[in-house]
């Protein structure tokens, strides 16, 4: 019987402190690919099953284990998303903005489902961001789209993250390709698991990415894509280089690199950490450009990447990463009695209205009681409120820090000098600093 006051296996609770490190991760996320134009999109949290399977590709692990799948009332094949370029391709198709003007630069942000055995780093309901450009096949766009993720990563301070490149083809090169694997494993083929037997008939390249501790040793030695390139592919990764290089960004190329879905071309790439164990990809992506013909649109050049929000946080809580404290409360008025409780909801909202944290008593607890609170929550300045307070309207606004007290005339002199003591605050922080520093 399902537990109701635990969370299902392989999901977690963001809580506190930690809702404020998402929300700062999210938003310089949102904030950088902005500098590049991307606009966000919002897409459903399930699909059709047909348009994973048809993207993704029916030989991969995500399609054949790890999909969470189910009929709904209407009989109809539904799946929760397991990674979001599909459903944003989809989308894109239906609404008719690979008809405009392209390329066409979608950024998201949100959960993926996938059905694995729990682990630090991979979660059955873990989170995601990333962009997709359609409508680019320059190696400019390669390096613009590896450029916003490095320029991301470097944003949020994580340090000792390493780009690593390949080139996996085109489907006219791959012919070749697939022969060469198809001879390398069937002369192993007694060892691979039966996974990896039904893919080297149907689509080799998977068995490279396969999790099995046996077939990946098997893999090791296998062929690589880049010795059997064609002229076009081999031209774009080169101008892929180059425009590396030209951004100054540091790249390692890896010919073992081939992610794990069917729609990927051309230029893939992974951006790889040594500090968060077997889980060490924190970001990757690469060039999908017969996806959105596929999916029934039009024949365009594309490319993207998915970032696993949790993994980048584990990356930069090993790292020590600078994340922004939350604000404190600026003001907890302590009202003592109805009357009192009611004028501290008028001060609140004057305070609120001025962009203030302001907060208020409301399980009715004693004086005492509450400036422990106030104390606990790290508030700025507090304010009693009483019967005298009401009557003389005038109060005392009391620095936590320093205990000292300033009378203030109620209400008008509230917003004034809390304006007034955190401006005198924050330049004593400032000489300190400086005096700390001369």
């Amino acid at each position: 019987m399902a537990e109701i006051n635990k969370a299902p296996r392989g999901t977690c609770d963001v809580l506190g402190s930690d809702s404020k490190k998402w929300q700062y991760v999210e938003k310089t996320m949102l904030d950088t690919a902005a500098l590049y134009g991307f606009k966000e999109v919002r897409v459903p949290v399930f699909e059709h099953t047909e348009v994973f399977v048809r993207s993704v590709g029916d030989t991969t692990d995500v399609v054949q284990k790890e999909m969470y799948t189910f009929l709904d009332k209407g009989e109809r094949s539904i799946t929760l998303r397991p990674e979001f370029t599909a459903g944003v391709v989809r989308s894109m198709i239906e609404h008719g903005c690979v008809q405009d003007t392209l390329p066409v630069k979608a950024c998201y942000i949100g959960a993926c489902y996938r059905y694995e055995k729990p682990q630090a780093g991979r979660l059955r309901e873990f989170h995601q961001f990333g962009v997709e450009c359609l409508g680019a096949k320059a190696p400019a766009a390669d390096c613009e789209v590896i450029s916003l993720a490095h320029r991301l990563l470097n944003t949020l301070g994580i340090k000792k993250l390493s780009l690593e490149i390949n080139s996996i083809g085109c489907p006219e090169c791959r012919k070749e390709y697939h022969k060469a694997l198809k001879e390398y494993f069937s002369k192993n083929s007694e060892k691979l698991c039966n996974t990896c037997l039904d893919r080297m008939e149907r689509n080799p390249m998977r068995i490279l990415d396969c999790k099995s501790p046996v077939c990946s040793e098997i893999a090791k030695d296998a062929p690589v894509m880049l010795n059997f390139l064609c002229d076009e592919c081999k031209e774009h990764f080169e101008g892929v280089k180059a425009h590396l290089n030209a951004a100054g960004i540091e790249y390692t190329v890896n010919p073992k690199i081939v992610r794990g879905l069917d729609y990927y071309t051309k230029t893939v790439f992974e951006f790889v950490s040594g500090d968060i164990g077997a889980q060490a990809t924190v970001c990757g992506g690469g060039r999908y450009d017969g996806l959105v013909s596929q999916m029934g649109g039009p024949e365009l050049a594309s490319l993207g990447f998915g970032m696993g929000i949790e993994r980048l946080l584990m990356v930069m809580e090993a790292q020590n990463a600078p994340i922004p404290e939350d604000k404190p409360c600026d003001v907890y008025i302590a009202p003592m009695g109805n009357d009192a409780a009611i004028y501290a909801t008028k001060l609140c909202s004057n305070l609120r209205d001025e962009g203030f944290i302001a907060l208020m008593d409301t399980s009715e607890r004693g004086l005492k009681a509450q400036m422990r609170y106030a104390n606990k929550i790290g508030a700025k300045f507090t304010l009693v409120l009483g019967d005298s307070e009401l009557e003389s309207k005038k109060a005392n606004l009391k620095n936590m820090d320093t205990g000292e007290q300033i009378e203030i005339s109620l209400p008008d002199g509230l917003v004034r000098a809390v304006y007034e003591q955190n401006i005198k605050v924050a330049t004593e922080n400032l000489l300190e600093q400086v005096n700390k520093e001369n």
